[in-house]
């Protein structure tokens, strides 16, 4: 049999696709006869933009499309004329949602007159292998182009059989796929490792997949849907990605010049803290929670013999946490290793100072710690398991190890008031010289969600987000079916305190790039030089005991806890004064409290300045003068705390 193994846009453009490499590796193992093959489609489209446009749509266009605009789906519009046969089909749509959202459409209109073109020509570049199965993987924006090019591969050649699998192909969402799109003709829903041979062995016989879960097939005119799987793929079952093929069509593109290649690896599948406490506002594991990891040597030794292989250190790791096991096996095997790399990791955010030095060891340059608020009734909210403090201590500490820190600021949650949210922007200038969040988000309505799946949690008329109103010609009953964000009444916070929120994440944002809070180790004293934006630069210094307590305060500490811990070093300090001399250190940008608990903000080393970061700190934010400033902070600034 032959197959031809299909990832359309929007896939990373600087990564192979996982989906694809690991199932090649399977279909190399489990069916050695097979002749597989591979069609990178978001590589060979972002050739065919390049070409088309003169030079005009670049990488970065296609990154504006299929990351910074991918809540609008866009990427699904420039292909929705030519699966509807319509190249007007949308636009009015799209033109009224653009103007209530400030959406902005001159990349998308520009690359929808290509859209059908590339189509063709992916198609007959495909059937050029004469394939018995094309296999396609969809996640996020991948569904249109990939439903239109399974249109196009059935009116060139009708008898060839086509497949859709992938995250967006879990649950509902693959029938749905699967009985509006008679071209297609298989969906599998959840994981491919065990379909996915079952599946072609069936065909290979002749047989209907009536026993292959998970598997949509076509009754006549009736799609029926196979029972998924009770039970996941254990991880001694999940292949190591096969990325030759990848890599030479990466070589032969004319756009792997404004590329820096990265790695994929899987180290885990699901969610450890899920599986516990389920993150109200996320759906990422869609139905399959249950977490499973490679043994860290396993995974240490998929990574060795990629790099070897492929000469590339960027590795990007998609499991959605870090297995916790990794601190003891596979961390310690990278940071003993001779590799320069740079690896990605998703982590809970209460990570001890200890692991985020050991992932910095190891080559983690980059982690997403899943912060999302700084305040702990919020973070109750969403059923986090971690504080603000210790949010805001996993901020400095990532200061401390040159860890970039990817996070942001979620609110909108159902029960949330807005004096949960004015002690933290009070404090935010305080912060100026930790990593900002991304941007201040409203939540999104997440298909597996509890907010989604609980109508009790505060979203009880759920419906399909605004969007797919030019994205699916199809009826709503439908679209509840086959997408995955939906939108309800707002909850949480509005108005005056949303936007007071906005702007101060913007001035975060801003002020970062020329802000520092050092802590310096002296014989007799701590030294804190203060050269964050908009505060005058000035030296604090601590002695006796408050440079004992400020000690401890860098753990995080409620006031009784460091009252005890003083006197058992034989410090005994009056509770009034103690709480005047914390209090000092809030109003000073020294501390941060949240809840009755105090977090040291000065971080032990500086930063590792950014390309591009100003040498001179700009003066046009007067720390007097700010609005955003409270009054308090701005009382302390000339201050010097003594002892």
């Amino acid at each position: 049999m032959r197959i031809t193994l299909v990832s359309m846009p929007w896939q990373a453009l600087d990564m192979p696709s996982l989906q694809v490499g690991l199932l090649h590796s399977l279909l190399s193992t489990s069916r050695p006869a097979d002749e597989v093959s591979e069609y990178h489609g978001w590589l060979r489209w972002a050739d065919h933009l390049l070409e088309h446009s003169d030079g005009e749509l670049r990488p970065a266009q296609y990154v504006e499309i299929a990351n910074d605009q991918i809540f609008d789906g866009l990427g699904d519009w420039v292909f929705s004329g030519v699966l509807y046969d319509d190249e007007e089909w949308g636009c009015t749509q799209l033109e009224s949602y653009a103007r209530k959202h400030g959406t902005a459409l001159a990349t998308a209109r520009a690359m929808r007159p290509l859209a059908a073109g590339f189509v063709t020509a992916a198609a007959m570049e495909i059937l050029e292998t004469e394939p018995d199965v094309v296999g396609m993987t969809s996640t996020f924006l991948q569904n249109v182009p990939s439903l239109a090019l399974a249109k196009e591969l059935k009116r060139q050649r009708p008898e060839l059989i086509t497949l859709l699998g992938g995250s967006n192909c879990d649950g509902q969402m693959g029938h749905a796929l699967h009985r509006n799109h008679p071209f297609v003709d298989y969906v599998v829903r959840g994981e491919g490792e065990l379909a996915l041979p079952a599946l072609l062995d069936r065909l290979d016989r002749g047989d209907t997949p009536t026993d292959v879960p998970g598997v949509c097939w076509w009754d006549g005119s009736v799609s029926r849907a196979n029972e998924e799987a009770r039970g996941t793929v254990p991880p001694g079952q999940i292949p190591s990605p096969d990325y030759d093929a990848w890599q030479r069509a990466l070589e032969a593109s004319p756009v792997a010049e404004f590329l820096e290649p990265k790695l994929v690896v899987e180290g885990a599948r699901g969610c450890w803290w899920g599986e516990k406490h389920h993150c109200t506002f996320c759906g990422l594991n869609g139905s399959l929670m249950e977490f499973r990891a490679k043994p860290g040597v396993r995974l240490w030794s998929e990574i060795d013999q990629l790099v070897k292989r492929h000469q590339i250190l960027d590795v990007i790791t998609v499991d959605n946490i870090i297995s916790m096991g990794y601190f003891a096996d596979f961390l310690p095997l990278a940071a003993e290793s001779d590799w320069d790399l740079r690896l990605h990791y998703e982590v809970k955010s209460n990570l001890s100072a200890e692991q985020l030095a050991l992932l910095a060891r190891a080559g983690v340059t980059h982690i997403q710690p899943g912060i999302e608020s700084l305040n702990n009734r919020v973070l109750e909210l969403m059923d986090k398991g971690v504080t603000g403090t210790r949010n805001v201590r996993t901020l400095r500490e990532c200061e401390n190890h040159a860890l970039t820190c990817t996070w942001n600021y979620l609110y909108g949650f159902p029960g949330e008031r807005e004096d949960d949210y004015t002690a933290v922007l009070d404090q935010m200038p305080a912060l100026w010289h930790l990593q900002p969040p991304g941007g201040a988000t409203r939540i999104a309505l997440e298909r597996f969600s509890p907010h989604h799946t609980n109508p009790a949690l505060g979203f009880p008329d759920p419906r399909p987000a605004e969007m797919y109103q030019h994205v699916y010609r199809l009826p709503e009953e439908e679209l509840k079916d086959l997408v995955y964000l939906f939108e309800a009444a707002p909850g949480g916070i509005q108005g005056e305190v949303e936007q007071r929120l906005v702007r101060e994440v913007e001035r975060w944002e801003e002020a970062y790039p020329w802000s520092q809070l050092l802590l310096e180790e002296s014989e007799d004293e701590l030294l804190v030089h203060d050269r964050r934006y908009g505060w005058p630069d000035r030296t604090h210094r601590l002695r006796g005991w408050q440079a004992d307590a400020f000690r401890l305060l860098e753990h995080g500490r409620t006031l009784p806890a460091l009252a005890r811990l003083l006197m058992a070093a034989g410090q005994r300090i009056g509770q009034p004064q103690l709480s005047d001399w914390v209090a000092e250190l809030v109003v000073g940008g020294l501390v941060f409290v949240e809840a009755g608990s105090y977090v040291a903000l000065p971080t032990r080393a500086a930063a590792i300045q950014a390309p591009g970061r100003r040498a001179t700190r700009p003066t046009s934010i007067p720390l007097p003068d700010s609005p955003q400033v409270p009054p308090l902070l701005r009382a302390a600034a000339s201050k010097e705390v003594t002892a």
